[in-house]
């Protein structure tokens, strides 16, 4: 059967370079890219003449293709009308297409083929079929002619959804889902409950609607900024089992399966606030307002806390026919389990080492059950703490280390790993951004990704199941703004998970996405390009001298910009190459297409003082996730406020203690840094920052020091020093260390957060 596949896929590769030569239509705009392709000039129009004819058993598809066609062009085609002058037939050949989700799609001037396996291929030819048709002037669709033979890399291709911060309609649960179908995304992942709220009926506990579905506010702006602003209205919602059932039959129909997630045994504070004996101390309990990770878990020392979930998840087992049953497992807490006597108890009788092999009880007994249901649990990388349950699927949320633990013990692995697959992240670093949960992830950083650079090992390959993107909601108060956030990465993420590895062109993915923009409005895709907005480069850092250079992905455009702090316009300078700035600069630039501003301004301010460029070397080295070299303490450019922008030097435990070597001796009369203060990021301040200066390397002696810093954001430290003569200067910052009983994240390591170093 694979020869026959390959024979269809060369014979449509040879067909391709046919038509070429006869002038054949350009590549149509197909996303995810099918595995193979060609296009010919002919045209097949769906008119009120055209018949649906569907084989044995395809009679939901026809309906479903019928129904694309109505919302598309308001046609209503008939089914299986043998005698119509032009058709579109559904059809399984096994001996064609041996993928079980691989498809044919052979259109020509008298009739369109969709060819499958089974029902699951059709619907991926036909969701192709809608990416190719287009409208014509007379109310008909044309599609072109084209021989498609395609089939996914992955099996798994996921997509999330937080409801529990934010809730969203039924109506937008369901488009999301078609949009998810356009794309062959074969999973939906439900979030259905966390702390700020319980978003699924549960008839046995009725508390669950009445309490936990609502919170008294709701945060406004981001949970780093104090003091905490509240918008001081009663917010929820919830899904009763009826709506549930037709989100899951309307995603059943598009051959999308639904994996609800109920979250245990953190991210409990809802159901705690509805029934607290659940919880460790008893209660009361609030559910949560703002956003972050908090103590009060379900008590895992208790019977009845177990009794309560099995409850619950029979009746979410009955509702989601869904062979995945999400139990979250995440950013659990200890501290309630450590002082429990419930809990220390339960881990004498197991004879349990510590709470991390409580909470690998925990999930092992959720497991036990939702498996003796016939279902298989999925949880975050957390699972693996203290032993996976045998059986489980691991999300690798954290990075690469949880995937790889979790194959070596021969267990799926689906990758959403939150610095690519994230799509709550900021897609853009513009100021205007609309506040966002924090990271940086642009549209060519997902397309980018490379699920499988996750194995060193090619034995751990098998067990890398897929991937998904992820949309959490706190920062998503509208379905707007959701929309706005998950497009178009969602797009790259879905290439990504379907498309053959070595499909790589950026450039080629954003022209399809941009000839995409007629379907995308129809199904209610809000698409603004972001990714063709400009950015830069700093190219190198020279002494007192940066060099950059400037992008973008607009094709048609042209850069001008300006030093001044001006708005750029049309005399400004035109943009033609690597730019250098020898002193502090307010640098704008602005796109132009024929003549007129096009998107938002760029503007980027920068340093250049005795420092920038100048060597510099660290005792102690900074952490993973703020870190890299100490050339970026001055290099001229100032991390902001978002700290997402790979400027900020993050210290966990160690402390900043760098020496700076200016090259030649020089007159000082200023030193000074920037300091991050975020305690609700765990960003502490140091306990005193120090500056000395020295001649020769060898004997300092102290300009100045710094042991308060006031701002909940950036402290831009700046010590006027009486003039002195000095090559090397020192800085040492110490930091907080531990965090504070009573503080966010308190018994943690606070991480101590330093940018531009600063020597006038």
């Amino acid at each position: 059967m694979k020869k026959i596949l390959l024979i269809t896929i060369l014979t449509i590769v040879h067909n391709c370079l046919l038509a070429q030569r006869k002038g054949a239509a350009p590549t149509a705009a197909v996303i995810p890219l099918p595995v193979a392709a060609s296009y010919s000039t002919d045209t097949f129009y769906i008119t009120a003449n055209v018949s649906i004819i569907a084989a044995s058993g395809l009679a939901p598809e026809a309906a479903l293709l019928r129904e694309y066609i109505h919302a598309a062009s308001g046609l209503e085609l008939p089914v299986n009308v043998a005698q119509a002058p032009k058709k579109i037939i559904l059809e399984i050949d096994t001996l064609a297409v041996t993928h079980k989700e691989g498809y044919l799609l052979q259109a020509g001037s008298q009739q369109v083929k969709l060819i499958a396996r089974g029902p699951i291929g059709v619907v991926y030819a036909m969701e192709t079929m809608r990416q190719l048709w287009r409208h014509t002037t007379s109310g008909s669709l044309a599609v072109p002619g084209a021989r498609i033979a395609d089939y996914p890399r992955f099996g798994y291709r996921g997509m999330h959804l937080d409801v529990g911060r934010h809730f969203f309609s039924v109506e937008f649960i369901k488009q999301f889902i078609d949009q998810l179908a356009l794309y062959k995304i074969n999973n939906f992942h439900w979030h259905l409950t966390d702390d700020q709220g319980w978003r699924i009926e549960i008839k046995k506990y009725p508390r669950l609607q009445s309490v936990a579905a609502w919170r008294d506010q709701t945060m406004i702006g981001h949970k780093k900024e104090l003091p905490h602003r509240f918008d001081g209205k009663r917010y929820g919602g919830f899904y009763t089992q009826e709506e549930v059932k037709s989100v899951i039959a309307y995603a059943a129909a598009r051959h999308i399966n639904v994996i609800p997630e109920i979250e245990m045994p953190g991210h409990a504070l809802a159901a705690l606030t509805a029934y607290p004996t659940l919880g460790c101390t008893g209660g009361p309990y609030k559910t949560a307002q703002f956003w972050g990770v908090f103590d009060d878990v379900f008590c895992a020392g208790k019977d009845s806390t177990f009794f309560f979930l099995q409850d619950v998840l029979d009746e979410v087992i009955a509702l989601f026919p869904s062979s995945y049953i999400h139990i979250g497992g995440d950013e659990c807490p200890k501290a309630r389990w450590k002082v429990c006597a419930a809990c220390q108890q339960r881990m004498k009788q197991l004879h349990l080492p510590d709470e991390s092999a409580l909470q690998s009880y925990f999930i092992r007994r959720i497991s036990d059950y939702v498996n003796s249901k016939g279902r298989s649990i999925i949880g975050w990388d957390e699972i693996l703490e203290g032993g996976l349950a045998p059986g489980a699927t691991v999300m690798s949320w954290r990075g690469v280390e949880g995937a790889v633990s979790a194959a070596r013990q021969q267990q799926q692995v689906i990758m959403t790993p939150e610095d690519e697959l994230y799509f709550d992240h900021y897609q853009s670093l513009y100021p205007a951004e609309k506040v966002a949960a924090g990271g940086f992830t642009p549209l060519d950083e997902v397309y980018a990704y490379e699920p499988l650079h996750v194995a060193a090992d090619t034995a751990l390959l098998p067990f890398i199941a897929g991937i998904q993107g992820e949309i959490w909601s706190e920062y998503l108060p509208t379905a707007e703004h959701a929309r706005y956030m998950i497009f178009p990465r969602l797009q790259a993420m879905a290439e990504r998970a379907w498309s053959p590895q070595h499909v790589r062109d950026f450039n080629d993915f954003t022209s399809r996405l941009e000839a995409q923009q007629p379907l995308l409005q129809q199904v209610g895709i809000a698409h603004k390009p972001v990714y063709q907005e400009i950015n830069y480069t700093l190219d190198s850092v020279g002494k007192r001298k940066l060099y950059i250079s400037l992008h973008t992905y607009a094709t048609n455009a042209q850069i001008r910009y300006t030093t001044d702090g001006s708005t750029p316009g049309l005399k400004s300078p035109l943009y033609k190459g690597r730019i250098v700035l020898s002193g502090n600069t307010d640098f704008q630039a602005q796109l132009f297409e024929a003549g007129k501003p096009v998107g938002r301004v760029f503007r980027q301010p920068f340093l250049v003082h005795k420092a920038t460029g100048a060597a510099i070397t660290l005792q102690q080295q900074p952490g993973a996730k703020y870190g890299g070299g100490a050339g970026k303490l001055v290099n001229g450019v100032a991390g902001t406020h978002r700290f997402n922008d790979q400027q900020w030097l993050g210290f966990s435990v160690n402390d900043l203690d760098a020496v700076i070597d200016l090259g030649a001796v020089e007159t000082i009369r200023q030193a000074g840094a920037n300091i991050l203060n975020y305690h609700w990021q765990k960003m502490w301040a140091p306990v005193s920052l120090q500056f000395e200066a020295s001649e020769d390397g060898v004997h300092y002696q102290q300009l100045g020091a710094a042991n308060a810093f006031p701002v909940n954001g950036i402290n831009e430290v700046r010590l006027a020093v009486p003039a002195m003569k000095a090559r090397y200067i020192k800085v040492k910052a110490i930091n907080k260390g531990v965090i504070p009983a009573g503080e966010y994240g308190a018994g943690g390591n606070s991480l101590l957060m330093v940018d531009e170093l600063l020597v006038n």
